[in-house]
């Protein structure tokens, strides 16, 4: 089996075209025609996390978060990005990233998050096609930004928070005043996603869950919406989860793991 062979499953799943234009997914460093020892999950690539890849004998490394976000002039060891890339080439580590892609897939990053909370009726809250172009063969693919769905149960805000704070782990949650009345509907927009806000509401959105949020977006909204926001990180973890399922039900028997290392660079005192 080739690395080549794991990248054409995921793109099946989450076709690059679905990437927005200032991002970076895909092939980020190394060879996929050689053959794959085991694949690593990932949300970021880090030092640590390409150490890690090489005591579990994998040779593809596979992350949401692209290493290469920019162009780099220079491969030294002034950076991060620019030591991962040495040690990765050094050790002969593909490096692949489904970021956007897999944000505005059909049951991508969103999905999940709305799976974690138990949401019924889920679709794509800002949804688009988009034209996907496979072995010759053209058709259009729905994609968009965030999610949309509904509690089985109506929720008191408080309650809701404090389920939303447990799932995902988090040590601070943010949100803006207890909104007055029960949560029933419920957007989602994992990482910076304020810009859904608007959107959230007009589609009739109780809360609304995001993991990063502007300073201003908080004002204006209360008693309109619930407003939690997550943290980065914490909104995004369980991608991971989004690969490993993908890749699992075509190679069963490729060895894949998920990393152990936690990637996140905010901490809390």
């Amino acid at each position: 089996m080739k690395i080549q062979d794991v990248i054409t499953t995921l793109e099946k799943f989450a076709p690059l075209p679905l990437q927005e234009s200032y991002d970076n997914a895909g092939l980020q460093v190394g060879l996929t025609k050689t053959d794959i020892s085991g694949v690593l999950l990932c949300l970021d690539v880090t030092e640590e996390v390409l150490t890690e890849s090489l005591s579990l004998g994998c040779n593809l490394v596979i992350a949401h978060h692209p290493l290469i976000f920019n162009p780099l002039k220079r491969i030294s060891d002034e950076t991060m990005v620019e030591r991962c890339v040495r040690k990765a080439v050094a050790h002969n580590i593909t490096i692949y990233a489904a970021h956007t892609n897999l944000d505005n897939a059909n049951e991508g990053v969103n999905f999940k998050i709305a799976q974690k909370l138990g949401l019924e009726s889920v679709q794509l809250l800002s949804r688009h096609n988009v034209q996907i172009n496979e072995n010759g063969r053209t058709y259009l693919m729905a994609a968009g930004a965030g999610a949309i769905g509904s509690l089985p149960l109506e929720e008191d805000p408080a309650d809701f928070l404090l389920r939303t704070k447990d799932i995902f782990h988090v040590h601070t949650l943010q949100h803006n005043e207890l909104l007055g009345r029960a949560i029933k509907r419920v957007a989602i927009c994992g990482g910076a996603g304020d810009f859904l806000l608007k959107q959230a509401i007009n589609e009739g959105a109780d809360a609304f869950i995001t993991g990063e949020m502007h300073y201003h977006q908080y004002f204006d909204y209360d008693g309109r919406i619930q407003i939690a926001v997550l943290g980065h990180y914490q909104s995004e973890q369980f991608t991971v989860e989004i690969f490993y399922t993908v890749i699992n039900d075509i190679f069963p028997e490729l060895p894949l793991f998920i990393s152990s290392v936690n990637t996140n660079p905010i901490k809390y005192l």
